[in-house]
C-alpha cells in the first residue's frame, strides 16, 4: 500500500493507494469512523453491484450504515439527484455526527461530497475511487454539481477526511474510462514535472499501454502532484487555477455533447492541445501543435472534437465557464512543460482559431 498526505491550511488527511483495501476499508478508516454515529454510501447503479456490498460488509461490523444509488453517469450532477440525496441523508437519520461515503467516480465524488458539505451546514465524508479518472477529482475538496448553462457552477470546497482507492476497481472500467483518467494524469504532467510527461511519452504509445500496471504504478506520482498545488492554494486563488489546463474548451465540449458522449478526459485532452495553439498565436510558446496532438490521438483521444461545432456556440458556453471573469474568458496555457500561467484571450482570437479545420493538426 502506498499513502500521500494532503495538507492543506485547515486539515490534513491521507490518500491510500492499494490493491483489496475495499475489504478492509473498516480497519483503513477507523479512526475517521471512530464516534461516527452513522455512515451513508452514497453510489451509482453501475459501481453498486460491483462494489458496494465489498464496503458494506466491511463497514457494518464498526458502524450503522445505509446505501443510496443514483444513476450512473454526468446527469446524476443535477439539483434534483442532489436533493435527493439530501432526502436520503434525512430519512436515515443521519446527524451531525454521521458521515457519507462517496463510492464512485468522479461524478460520485461531486455529489456525495457536495450533500455532505451542505447537510446540516457540514458533515464529514470520506472519498472511495473507483475510476482513474477520480484519482483526480477525489484529492483536493472540491464538490459541486452542473447547472444547464454550465459546468460545476453550484459547489464548494470541502476536504473528505480521507480517500481510499482500492486499483482493484480499475480492472472493471471501459476503455473510455481508462482514457478519460489518464488524461487527467498527461494534465498533471505537463503543469508540474517534465520528467513524468517525458517518461509517459516514452512508455505509453496505445490505448492498451494505458491500462498497464506500471500507470497503477504512477498513480502517487500524479495524486502527489495534485496534493502538492492543493498544499499550497486550497481555495484556487493561485497556482490551484493551473489545474484547469485544458478545462476551458474541455468543459464546453462536455457540455455541447451533452454530458456522456465526450468523457471528461477526452474533453480535456482535446482542450489541452487548443490550449497550446492559443498560447503558439499569442507568440507565448512554440508547441509542436502536429506532434503533441499526434501522441494523444494514438491513445484515441479525439483532438478534433471542436471541428464539429460552430466558434459561436463554443465560445457562448465559454463565457459561462466558472473561470471566465465578466464574460472575458480565461485560459491555463503553457510556456513550456512545467511553467503554467493564466490568460484572458479575446474572443477575436478564439474564433479564428475555432473555425480553422484541422487546427488540432497544425503547427
Amino acid at each position: 500500500m502506498e499513502e500521500v498526505i494532503v495538507a492543506t491550511d485547515t486539515t490534513s488527511y491521507p490518500v491510500y493507494i492499494g490493491k483489496g483495501l475495499l475489504r478492509d476499508a473498516a480497519a483503513m478508516l477507523r479512526n475517521v469512523l471512530n464516534g461516527r454515529s452513522k455512515a451513508l454510501i452514497v453510489t451509482d447503479e453501475t459501481v453498486a453491484p460491483l462494489y458496494g456490498d465489498d464496503l458494506l460488509k466491511s463497514l457494518e461490523v464498526v458502524i450503522p450504515v445505509a446505501m443510496h444509488i443514483v444513476p450512473a453517469g454526468e446527469s446524476s450532477k443535477s439539483m434534483a439527484v442532489y436533493e435527493q440525496v439530501l432526502t436520503a441523508c434525512m430519512k436515515e437519520g443521519l446527524d451531525r455526527k454521521s458521515i457519507i461515503i462517496a463510492l464512485g467516480g468522479g461524478v460520485i465524488g461531486d455529489l456525495a461530497g457536495f450533500a455532505a458539505a451542505t447537510y446540516m451546514r457540514g458533515i464529514p465524508f470520506v472519498q472511495v475511487p473507483t475510476t482513474l479518472l477520480a484519482q483526480d477529482s477525489s484529492v483536493g475538496g472540491k464538490t459541486g454539481i452542473n447547472h444547464e448553462l454550465g459546468k460545476n457552477l453550484i459547489g464548494a470546497f470541502h476536504q473528505p477526511e480521507a480517500v481510499l482507492y482500492d486499483t482493484e476497481t480499475l480492472s472493471s472500467l471501459p476503455d473510455k474510462e481508462w482514457r478519460s483518467g489518464f488524461a487527467e494524469m498527461v494534465k498533471h504532467a505537463y503543469i508540474k514535472d517534465p520528467e513524468f510527461l517525458a517518461w509517459l511519452k516514452e512508455n505509453v504509445h496505445s490505448e492498451a499501454d494505458i491500462k498497464k500496471d506500471h500507470i497503477r504504478g504512477f498513480l502517487k506520482r500524479s495524486i502527489s502532484i495534485k496534493a502538492d498545488i492543493v498544499k499550497q492554494d486550497e481555495k484556487e486563488s493561485g497556482v490551484r487555477a493551473f489545474l484547469n489546463f485544458g478545462h476551458t474548451l474541455g468543459h464546453a465540449l462536455e457540455k455541447i455533447t451533452g454530458y456522456g458522449e465526450l468523457t471528461h478526459g477526452e474533453a480535456v485532452a482535446c482542450g489541452m492541445i487548443f490550449a497550446m495553439r492559443v498560447s503558439n498565436e499569442l507568440s507565448l510558446s512554440s508547441w509542436d501543435i502536429a506532434e503533441e496532438a499526434s501522441w494523444l490521438q494514438a491513445l484515441g483521444y479525439p483532438v478534433d472534437a471542436a471541428d464539429r461545432f460552430t466558434a459561436d456556440e463554443l465560445i457562448t458556453i465559454m463565457k459561462h465557464d466558472k473561470k471566465a471573469n465578466a464574460g472575458d474568458i480565461t485560459f491555463v496555457l503553457l510556456r513550456e512543460v512545467g511553467q503554467p500561467f493564466l490568460q484572458t484571450v479575446e474572443e477575436r482570437l478564439l474564433h479564428s482559431l475555432l473555425t480553422q479545420a484541422g487546427w488540432g493538426d497544425k503547427a
